[in-house]
């Protein structure tokens, strides 16, 4: 179809879009008008990851585009958990860990959206500020009436757990209706016409579409981005190491660069889209070029918008320094050695800085020749760190394969 609206426009071109509610209607309102829509993340942890990425540029095209975002904290719903995508239930959290993640999802929020008080500044709310005041018959009576049991358990967010037969609480099976009557609340409050989410929360988008309808509100519209995996199949934001954090304290400006300088070649296209500003030209002109340029243009950009240009730039630095010079870069993770590391034996030393998952790993990384300080091979992993290193100055580099490094430093003459 032939899209009126900018921001859908963009979004097309670009890749966000996997499923809408009415779309022309939403487009022709989107080109009238600036939209008031919201996003909600539930407060799991203390910072978001590369999982979340794709719904923060998305916010961050909106609101470039004029529209107005409302982040919505899940201080309530995390207390449910949502079951959408997930095998077993949620460990619960108390309310102090919960304010402390929301604070801390608010920092990682605010590197790509702007929060304040005016025009199409973002706003944030919490849904803790009017689920737990409800009462649960009035609740069961105004809200759980719109609700057909039938049609929930037809939910992907329902039925694969029923159909692995995988436990779903009744208070996980409320969840739907919750986010549902968050959408209300906001269209009440703040006449918010639009949710965005993952694919994975389309039927609790749809059923807070069908509940601002049927309480007679404003008309409503929902957006989902599709899910989002890499080449290879694998879940993004993922890794062997852990998740790809979007916080500076829990994952540096190079791992963060390096995560994706790695990206897969199939991958480096879509992902400059998503994950970039750079114009459609520009993605294009760069993908006729050599791939490796490619993919450190990627890094360097997606490393600018969460951690800044300078920690970008110096982060691309410092990998050029490691890999096309062969120096210690400074940026490079670093890792003072204890007394203790120092009399272990270097398999466990790869364990311990990070290079890899566990210590048969690390051992077979040596045996195969790819474990190397200063790009020299280990001949046995049982070798004790201390020896090995009595052959080279402080700090050194310690390698796992061709791609990921971090400099140890120790004091010299330790026994």
């Amino acid at each position: 179809m032939s899209l009126h609206s900018p921001i859908l426009h963009i979004l097309f071109d670009r890749g966000f879009i996997h499923q809408t509610t009415d779309e022309a209607t939403l487009d022709a309102l989107l080109a009238k008008e600036n939209v008031t829509f919201y996003v909600g993340f539930d407060c799991t942890a203390d910072s978001l990851h590369v999982g979340s990425l794709i719904q923060l540029m998305m916010v961050r095209h909106f609101q470039k585009q004029g529209h107005k975002p409302i982040i919505l904290l899940g201080g309530g719903t995390t207390k449910v958990g949502d079951p959408s995508g997930k095998d077993e239930s949620r460990k619960l959290l108390t309310d102090e860990i919960i304010a402390a993640n929301i604070a801390g999802i608010k920092r990682t929020i605010s590197k790509f959206v702007t929060f304040g008080d005016s025009g199409h500044d973002a706003i944030l709310v919490n849904n803790a500020d009017w689920l737990s005041s409800l009462g649960y018959i009035d609740f069961l009576r105004d809200i759980g009436s719109h609700f057909s049991v039938n049609r929930m358990l037809t939910f992907d967010s329902v039925r694969l757990r029923l159909e692995r037969e995988q436990n779903l609480s009744f208070l996980e099976f409320n969840y739907m209706l919750l986010q549902a009557y968050d959408f209300a609340e906001l269209n009440k409050r703040h006449q918010c016409r639009l949710q965005l989410g993952g694919s994975d929360q389309w039927g609790n988008i749809v059923n807070g579409v069908e509940l601002n309808r049927r309480l007679g509100l404003n008309e409503s519209y929902g957006l989902t981005t599709p899910l989002l995996t890499t080449a290879s199949g694998a879940k993004m934001g993922k890794t062997a190491q852990g998740a790809i954090w979007l916080d500076n304290d829990k994952l540096s400006a190079y791992d963060y660069w390096q995560f994706w300088r790695n990206t897969d070649d199939r991958d480096v296209g879509r992902f400059l889209r998503l994950f970039t500003e750079l114009p459609l030209a520009d993605i294009i002109a760069l993908e006729d070029r050599d791939i490796n340029e490619a993919k450190k243009r990627l890094a360097t950009e997606a490393t600018a918008l969460c951690h800044g240009r300078d920690a970008a730039n110096h982060a691309e630095e410092t990998a050029r320094k490691t890999f096309e010079e062969h120096q210690l870069g400074d940026n490079l993770p670093t890792y003072d050695l204890t007394d203790e590391d120092l009399n272990l034996p270097a398999y466990h030393l790869f364990k311990q800085v990070g290079l890899v998952a566990s210590s048969s790993e690390a051992r077979r990384l040596i045996e195969g020749g790819g474990g190397k300080i200063n790009d020299l091979a280990i001949a046995d992993p049982s070798h004790l760190t201390k020896d090995l290193l009595r052959q080279h100055e402080s700090p050194a580099k310690l390698s796992a394969g061709k791609k990921k490094h971090v400099r140890v430093q120790w004091i010299r003459n330790q026994e």
